[in-house]
Order: structure tokens, then sequence, then C-alpha cells
């Protein structure tokens, strides 16, 4: 977990990793917005993995507040070599999420992802649709 006051101390180094993903957020997100969020919203929470010589991969995380109960969301995750760190970054923000009170780490990705946390105790809840406003072409 990178503290607030570091993030830009890494940020070079974490960016090409999350421009990667941000072709997958269909134009919500650019990697300055992430950026701001990261800098300004205490909910925001960058998480980095690293071997001796250089950061592998990045997470970014939000909490999100339901009438519920509170879930971690994993908003963005992008890296190279997954297969040495993700298992163990998913485990650290579950026992994260849980020290703070969430009642569990939510995710909505490509279907690739579905194979990868199902180690962890995935299961599918429902399945995201994005449709074309009124007026995208479907006529008067």
């Amino acid at each position: 977990m990178v503290p607030k006051d570091h993030v830009l101390n890494v940020w070079d180094e974490v960016k090409p990793h999350l421009d990667k993903v941000i072709e997958y957020t269909q134009g919500r997100f650019n990697t300055e917005d992430i950026l701001n969020y990261l800098l300004t919203d205490d909910e925001f929470v960058l998480w980095i993995a690293f071997d001796e010589k250089e950061i592998k991969g990045a997470v970014v995380t939000y909490v999100t507040p339901y009438p519920r109960g509170k879930y971690l969301c994993m908003l963005f995750c992008g890296g190279v070599e997954f297969e040495t760190w993700g298992d163990q970054i998913v485990k650290l923000m579950q026992h994260w999420a849980h020290d703070t009170g969430c009642v569990a780490l939510e995710a909505s990705g490509r279907p690739g992802w579905a194979k990868i946390l199902k180690a962890n105790g995935y299961k599918p809840l429902w399945q995201t649709f994005e449709l074309p406003a009124a007026n995208a072409g479907l006529g008067d």
C-alpha cells in the first residue's frame, strides 16, 4: 500500500501499468483522473507489486459505501508477470478490507479475471452492461 504522500514518488513507474487498463474503462477515466483521486480522495488507495529491481504492477482500490455495508472495490489493476504477485496482492487487499470494516472485496473486469480470482473465493454476482444513451443513432 502506497501512502498518499508517496504516490507522486512512484507515479512515473506506475502510470505505464495503469495506461494499459484505461482502454477498458470505455472513456470513463484517464490516468490523470486516477492520479487526482489518489491525491485528493482518502478512499482511493494505490497498491504496488515490486521486486528488487522494478514495479511489476499497480492496483487502485476505492471504498464503496453501500447502505448495508462498505465494500473495497478493486477499480484498476495492471502490470506484468501477474502470476508472480496477483494472488498475494488480492489476499493482502482481502485482509485490508476486513481490517477497515469492509464486508468484501468487489471488482468488475474482463472475463479472464474469473479464472484469476477463483482461487480466492470469487463468486459471480452479476454482469455489467453498457448501452448507448438515447439519440445515439437510434432515430428520433
